[in-house]
């Protein structure tokens, strides 16, 4: 069973969107999930606590309450659930951590949002691709939505999501926006906002703040994306080229 906390009254959403943003390649979801409970100004919903995920508590810089490191947002007023992910997730808990989330978005009849990245050499604009599982690839074309250009797999926490999609063959949406490899990359975050998650979710939020304050962004989350390439490549959200894997 799935191990959701609830930390205030319990939401009543219709047709919710679920959008998952536990930290891989160039931090693209996890900034992406970060800038839209900001924007929003999502409330705190609940804790994770489904095995495998470390017994840590978070704390912020001029805040004394401490917090677990991966929680549940909600906005009512946009039928949205977002999952906020400050630490990686080990290699070894990815698949009971991807069963205890899989069985509470279910619960909620809600749809899925995947984000990962796929590392790339770009000139311009990060180009987003869509997947999905279920009847999902016909919201995907509904809002024009590239196709994926190449054969690729999705790794980490977000491959295990999307791979207990596919089994459950319950509606569900996997976004890939081409990243920096090695840096996180705010931009790539936005183009992922803009280009997949609003249109899918019916959101409007301002995506600028994320190409204005870059540097800022890169900077204070260079340390994270160093602990991300410890932990190797299972255990990190990526897309890659499924040649690797041949």
């Amino acid at each position: 069973m799935a191990q959701i906390h609830l930390q205030g009254e319990e939401a009543d959403l219709e047709d919710p969107v679920f959008v998952e943003g536990f930290p891989g390649l160039g931090l693209v979801g996890k900034i992406a999930t970060d800038h839209l409970v900001r924007e929003l100004e999502m409330r705190y919903y609940a804790s994770v606590d489904c095995s495998g995920l470390p017994g840590i508590g978070v704390y912020r810089s001029g805040e004394r309450t401490a917090q677990p490191p991966v929680r549940l947002y909600v906005s009512e007023e946009h039928d949205l659930f977002a999952l906020q992910s400050d630490t990686p997730i080990a290699s070894g808990a990815v698949h009971t951590v991807a069963d205890c989330l899989t069985e509470w978005i279910v619960s909620q009849e809600a749809t899925p949002i995947y984000l990962s990245g796929l590392p790339a050499e770009r000139e311009g604009r990060p180009a987003v691709y869509g997947v999905g599982t279920g009847s999902a690839d016909e919201l995907l074309a509904d809002h024009d939505i590239d196709l994926p250009p190449e054969d690729g797999v999705v790794t980490g926490p977000t491959g295990a999501l999307v791979n207990r999609a596919i089994h459950r063959n319950y509606e569900s949406i996997g976004l890939v926006v081409e990243s920096d490899p090695q840096f996180p990359d705010p931009e790539a975050a936005s183009a992922l906002l803009e280009d997949g998650v609003m249109p899918l979710a019916g959101l409007e939020i301002n995506v600028q703040d994320l190409v204005d304050r870059a540097e800022e962004i890169r900077e204070k989350r260079e340390q994270f994306a160093q602990q991300m390439q410890q932990i190797g490549q299972e255990g990190s959200t990526q897309a890659q080229p499924l040649r690797m894997y041949q």
